[in-house]
């Protein structure tokens, strides 16, 4: 079975599972081409994966927090008042949550 992940520089990554025809273990050098080349990881970076999760850079920015919506910012500006530049910096709870006080108190 071969897998393929593409990358955000237009690269494709491939691999394949398969195993030795004597039911061996991988040598070494095997191993090294496959992080290397089919990969396109270090052992550090691979067992990182492995055991923690932890996804190799590959070129896209980390996920971000849930955004604010985008009628949440609007009503900010042009109802609250609030200078667009404050609202970036609100988390997703922190500018519902002001927009919900506008809305109940009018503050």
């Amino acid at each position: 079975m071969t897998y393929e992940l593409a990358l955000p520089d237009g690269r494709i990554l491939r691999t394949r599972i398969s195993h030795p025809p004597d039911r061996t273990t991988y040598g070494p050098g095997l191993w090294a081409h496959i992080l290397r080349d089919q990969l396109d990881v270090d052992q550090e970076t691979f067992w990182a994966l492995v055991r923690d999760g932890v996804r190799p850079a590959r070129g896209t920015p980390p996920p971000r927090d849930e955004s604010v919506p985008l009628d949440v910012v609007a009503q900010l500006v042009s109802r609250v008042g609030l200078p667009e530049a404050e609202v970036r910096t609100m988390t997703r709870e922190q500018a519902i949550a002001r927009l919900t006080r506008f809305w109940t108190e009018g503050t």
